[in-house]
């Protein structure tokens, strides 16, 4: 019960990798406020598997790319749980669609870079002040913020880079606080996100090119959020560490 007594806020945490997330910290004792922002009945399953899996929860419902809902976001987890945040894990995100240079507007290439990288931001603006030292940030990056990422991923490659970069100037700044900050670079993830925007050929050609011959699962992904959210990488922070099967090497 390596978080018990700890508070874990998840931003995007109804389903897939960011239900998993929610579930494995709640399974190590941590209290967990689970952000949703469109779909409730699936931010009530995650609550209802948090509490299965032993701990507390709450769903908290926040469009996280605006700060007054993130503000509320925050002040929620502290109504429910007490006023310190221990865990903040930045999940929220998404590639949105799959465009080319020539096919997307400013207007698109805004809107994913506020999804995943601006959110991330103003995630940890409103948490790090109640923050105390010894909590951890872990953000969720990409293997795409590697290597550019697929056909039409530009907009959401570069905002997963941006991502990496900004875990890398938060380890600096928030170190001497005593809060780490690290993040995950997923590859191929067995998820409703390939579901949507990887054909399936495209997906078995990846698993045959990746060493173990198969896709991520969302639980292996929350086993090493949990990892770097711990006492037990207490000298771990501005990495972005791979988790790809061996499909690609950093």
């Amino acid at each position: 019960m390596k978080f018990a007594g700890k508070t874990a806020i998840v931003t995007g945490g109804s389903r897939d990798i960011g239900r998993a997330i929610c579930v494995k910290l709640a399974s190590e004792g941590a209290n967990v406020v689970v952000n949703y922002n469109s779909n409730e009945a699936d931010a009530d399953a995650t609550v209802a598997a948090v509490e299965a899996a032993g701990g507390k929860g709450i769903k908290v419902k926040a469009d996280v790319t605006k700060p007054s809902e993130v503000d509320a976001l925050v002040a929620a987890s502290r109504e429910a749980f007490g006023d310190t945040i221990d865990i903040l894990v930045n999940n929220a995100g998404g590639l949105v669609a799959r465009k080319t240079l020539e096919e997307m507007d400013e207007e698109f290439f805004n809107f994913v870079m506020q999804l995943n990288t601006t959110s991330t931001f103003l995630a940890c603006k409103a948490a790090v002040p109640f923050m105390p030292a010894g909590s951890s940030i872990v953000n969720l990056a990409s293997l795409a913020g590697r290597d550019g990422g697929g056909g039409g991923a530009i907009a959401y490659a570069t905002s997963k880079g941006a991502v990496m970069t900004m875990t890398r100037g938060l380890a600096k700044e928030l170190g001497p606080k005593g809060i780490r900050a690290n993040a995950l670079c997923p590859g191929m993830i067995a998820t409703t996100f390939h579901d949507k925007f990887t054909p399936d050929a495209a997906r078995e050609n990846v698993a045959n090119s990746t060493p173990l011959r198969r896709q991520g699962k969302a639980e292996e992904t929350a086993d090493l959020v949990a990892y770097l959210a711990s006492d037990e990488a207490s000298f771990i922070t501005g990495a972005n560490i791979d988790i790809n099967g061996g499909l690609a090497f950093s």
